[in-house]
């Protein structure tokens, strides 16, 4: 079996989608996953399973969509490829976090990297994007982050295939896959 975090879309967020971890967790279980665990509330799901990431997705979602009775879309990702995303950040990413935001947007397939990278617009001087391979690295100046371009991806058709993790959030998951791996 296979290390794996399921990175759910558009839960928990504004009174929408309200899925208590609980029962999240029970749903992964169902479905025959083993050592089932949530990250925080916006829906990051750590499992074992067999299969590769696109099976994986969709039986995800097909369960969730019914258990849950909302269109659900999910980003998942093995151990392998978040050490990839982890490592091959673009260099200083992350280390600075005083002085900016950092953000790792997820892309569900079909969606590329260069073809969200066309949509993706930055403000000189507050924003900055970098392609990655199934991400975008996103990082903003806090001291203007009302002028960030960040928040106007939501707007974006684009958008429905993505899903947005901080950076801390990002490299959290890859070490609690990587704890779990080792044992």
């Amino acid at each position: 079996m296979n290390q794996y975090v399921a990175l759910l879309r558009g839960i928990n967020v504004g009174g929408k989608n309200l899925i208590k971890m609980t029962a999240l967790k029970a749903s992964f279980e169902e479905l025959g996953f083993e050592d089932v665990r949530t990250y925080i509330q916006s829906g990051n799901v750590l499992f074992r399973a067999t299969g590769s990431s696109a099976k994986l997705t969709k039986e995800i979602e097909g369960a969730l969509s019914k258990t849950f009775n909302y269109e659900s879309r999910v980003v998942v990702r093995s151990l392998k490829q978040m050490k990839d995303i982890v490592a091959h950040a673009p260099t200083g990413f992350g280390s600075d976090p005083a002085t900016y935001r950092y953000d790792v947007i997820f892309l569900k397939e079909p969606l590329t990297a260069a073809k969200a990278m066309k949509s993706v617009r930055t403000k000189e001087g507050v924003d900055q994007a970098w392609a990655g391979k199934g991400v975008l690295y996103f990082s903003r100046l806090i001291s203007k982050a009302t002028e960030s371009y960040l928040a106007r991806i939501i707007t974006m058709p684009v958008y429905q295939n993505m899903t947005i993790r901080n950076w801390n959030t990002t490299t959290k998951l890859l070490n609690m896959m990587q704890a779990t791996a080792e044992r």
